[in-house]
């Protein structure tokens, strides 16, 4: 037994067991730390602590709220010509104004905008999940296999997508459903190389060959361990995608290859437009507008979709949400 000496007296520095205490379970850490939650409550909770996200969805609801209800509870037709009213400028009656053979433009964008969503949401999402598919099975598989398949994209990418939605379009001719099957068999395969580089990334990592060595599947791993990893990334490529269809089928209705008339769309009543910018301004504005509203909401709900999917900004949101308070409370002190 040892004795040190402090202020001229002498101590016992032999330790006992009131001199430990037991380590607390690491679960209590971590829930002091960051309270418990589920993964997809949490998501949804800090996308719903974001005022950008908020504001985002709050423009595309409105806008979507829109081109369902106008066309429905709008007195004109969005085909309905009436030569009497032909190129009037925004009023009361007719608030974006008329087209030159006197289609009410008010009705006429908010249908062009419920089909330029339709193809933009549906012509994005089947070429991803095509590209996401064939990217999984590429990367997973490897060898030969993977080989193969890059070669070939590798091959049509040297080709502009241009290229395959012209001849797409000339054969199936100009509609909806022409341009979503010519969005989704151009658009694959930078989202295939995309998908198969995320797929090598994590294919051996160590939770990963757990799962493997438990039995689990190919299948079961890809969608249930390395998908959550990489899903901030996927939202923020397929809220871009979306945009990236808008403007394809602008560029198609430029060239006289998009929807054909009287069926109408955000891309062809900005090309009619910019024919009369200097006459008819506002034939041109306005599609133009809800086009750079619709493109602005979904990149910035993308980048607050994938802070909020990426599992390894939640603790640090939480401690910054803590450290703001405390200077908060520091402050009112």
């Amino acid at each position: 037994m040892e004795k040190i000496k402090k202020n001229g007296q002498l101590y016992d520095d032999t330790l006992t067991e009131e001199d430990f205490s037991p380590v607390p379970d690491r679960a209590a850490i971590v829930d002091q730390i960051r309270p418990s939650m589920r993964y997809w409550p949490e998501v949804g909770k800090r996308l719903m602590k974001n005022k950008m996200a908020i504001a985002s969805l709050t423009v595309l609801a409105v806008i979507v709220l829109l081109a369902i209800f106008v066309p429905i509870f709008s007195p004109y037709e969005y085909d309905a010509s009436n030569f009497l009213a032909a190129k009037q400028k925004p009023s009361w009656a007719h608030p974006f104004g008329t087209d030159k053979v006197g289609r009410d433009m008010f009705t006429r964008v908010f249908v062009g905008t419920r089909t330029s969503l339709l193809i933009g949401v549906i012509g994005a999402l089947i070429p991803y999940i095509i590209g996401m598919t064939i990217g999984a099975i590429s990367g997973w598989v490897g060898g030969t296999v993977d080989m193969v398949i890059m070669r070939v994209v590798d091959v049509m990418l040297c080709i502009p997508s241009m290229i395959y939605m012209i001849l797409i379009l000339v054969v199936l001719g100009g509609s909806p459903v022409s341009l979503i099957v010519a969005l989704a068999l151009s658009g694959w395969m930078g989202s295939a190389r995309g998908f198969r580089g995320r797929i090598l990334q994590f294919k051996n990592r160590e939770f990963v060959l757990a799962a493997k060595t438990l039995g689990a599947r190919p299948g079961r791993i890809i969608i249930r361990h390395i998908l959550p990893n990489i899903l901030g990334n996927m939202a923020v490529g397929l809220c871009s995608a979306i945009p990236g269809a808008i403007f394809a089928e602008a560029g198609m209705s430029y060239i006289g290859l998009g929807i054909s008339p009287p069926m109408t769309s955000l891309g062809q009543l900005s090309t009619d437009g910019v024919a009369v910018f200097m006459t008819e301004f506002h034939r041109f504005f306005f599609p133009s507008l809800i086009i750079s509203l619709l493109i602005f909401a979904l990149f910035m709900f993308g980048n607050c979709l994938r802070d909020a999917l990426d599992p390894k900004l939640r603790d640090e949101d939480y401690m910054a949400r803590v450290y703001r308070r405390m200077r908060k409370g520091g402050r009112k002190a």
